[in-house]
């Protein structure tokens, strides 16, 4: 991992450049928060971004997350996790009882078991739809023009605390056109949080009206090898 001032200097000038992205598009650099994606990194690394004054965090994994975070949210009272990873319905009772919002609600089982487990933890998580913004089959994700039933069914059949719109746009292509379309969708069904952008295109995000960006390896290098990978 990189040294701990190393992290610290990393997150000052991604703040900066988020300043400089919201204020370039008119927006209030407070209406932009930083995800600090730390899958595949040790606990020390998020030790020494939350040094640094990072609170707000990222994990893909359930099993990597419970491993690595219950005792750093103990002795961070205010640290918040998001799951930003695909979440398998066998996940979920672990998913609601160690995130504090979920970002990857792609599907009518996932959606129905997250409320039944929420309602049984008596914990109500924010959750965002993930829109497959590039129709793309590999991916997880709603496809953009099935997205207002799918919102309006996750608010009325399972009553779930919706706040936003995640998603990918797919690589190697101009990410400007699905930010716009996943901005489109939120906003006409009163959607404000929109989780887009990563380290190569939160510049552009910013510039479609996201409010959280996701960056990892602008902030911690580059991944770290799982055990046994």
């Amino acid at each position: 991992m990189l040294e701990a001032t190393a992290i610290a200097a990393n997150l000052v000038a991604l703040r900066r450049k988020i300043a400089a992205a919201a204020a370039a598009a008119r927006r209030d650099p407070r209406a932009v928060e930083l995800v600090a994606v730390s899958k595949t990194q040790p606990a020390a690394a998020v030790e020494a971004a939350l040094a640094a004054g990072q609170r707000l965090f990222g994990e893909n994994r359930v099993q990597e997350a419970q491993a690595k975070y219950p005792p750093l949210k103990a002795r961070y009272p205010d640290l918040r996790l998001h799951l930003i990873g695909p979440l398998q319905t066998n996940k979920v009772k672990e998913a609601v009882a160690l995130f504090d919002a979920i970002e990857t609600v792609d599907r009518p089982r996932l959606a129905e078991a997250l409320a039944k487990e929420m309602a049984r933890q008596q914990r109500r998580l924010p959750c965002f739809v993930e829109i497959n913004a590039g129709r793309e089959p590999q991916k997880a994700g709603i496809p953009p023009e099935d997205a207002d039933e799918f919102i309006a069914l996750c608010r009325t059949r399972w009553q779930l605390d919706l706040r936003g719109l995640m998603c990918i746009p797919p690589e190697g292509q101009d990410p400007a056109p699905y930010f716009a379309e996943v901005a489109a969708i939120a906003a006409r069904n009163d959607l404000t949080a929109l989780s887009m952008g990563m380290s190569a295109d939160f510049e552009i995000a910013i510039a479609s009206g996201a409010s959280l960006v996701r960056l990892g390896t602008a902030i911690f290098g580059r991944r770290q090898e799982r055990p046994g990978a």
